[in-house]
């Protein structure tokens, strides 16, 4: 069983719009967790194509600066920097969208901060639609995903994935993470009833009640069918 709330409180989003990458308008969202291993372990579970699969998704290519990889039947993109055990930066490429994702690990005591930002276009449709959540619940599954693989070196099994998603305490995380990120929003300046809309509309997706897809790492692996 999964702690839910635990969970959702272990990670801290931030929403900073206004910003500006490569000429674009973007949004930029964070989220950060600590976990209770060193740096290079958790470097080593981002990063290994063997382990990838273990917690978040099967993936493909050149993992080196420079290079390209695909996710699984998700984004694909391209390897902007890495720094082992410390920063990784990547394109991330789904449909015609590109994003920006920028993680930075810091060590303290035996214990590591993973940082994730996810900068996204502000005029893209799904951001604009569905607001922060649009990446930000893809995101937090995917925390989730490696705090569990991390504390108990369980993988993933696609099966048990998508009947977690149906079932009444997957859907009470997306719940809890959509109004997590409609808050975050809030917090960095959005109106709260457009704000509350769109973490509604978040819901609705994940729950299986709005068929557009949002651009976040789970989107094609969670949804109910």
């Amino acid at each position: 069983m999964i702690d839910i709330s635990s969970q959702i409180g272990a990670v801290t989003r931030t929403v900073r719009p206004g910003g500006e990458r490569d000429g674009v308008a973007t949004t930029a969202v964070t989220a950060s967790q600590t976990y209770p291993v060193p740096a290079e372990e958790v470097w080593h579970a981002l990063t290994d194509p063997e382990r990838l699969p273990r917690w978040f998704m099967p993936v493909s290519g050149d993992l080196r600066p420079g290079g390209r990889f695909q996710l699984e039947g998700n984004a694909g993109g391209e390897v902007l920097g890495c720094e082992p055990p410390r920063r990784l930066s990547i394109t991330w490429e789904f449909g015609e969208v590109v994003s920006w994702v920028d993680v930075t690990l810091t060590e303290d005591g035996g214990r590591t901060v993973l940082e994730l930002v996810h900068t996204s276009p502000s005029e893209d449709d799904h951001t604009r639609r569905y607001g922060p959540g649009a990446a930000g619940v893809g995101w937090d599954l995917s925390l989730m995903g490696l705090s569990l693989h991390l504390t108990t070196g369980a993988g993933v099994v696609p099966e048990e994935v998508q009947a977690w998603a149906v079932s009444a305490e997957g859907q009470e995380f997306m719940v809890a993470s959509a109004r997590a990120w409609g808050a975050a929003a809030v917090a960095g300046g959005e109106d709260e009833a457009t704000a509350r809309a769109a973490a509604e509309r978040t819901t609705a997706f994940y729950l299986g009640q709005e068929p557009p897809a949002p651009v976040g790492p789970e989107a094609t692996d969670v949804r109910p069918a």
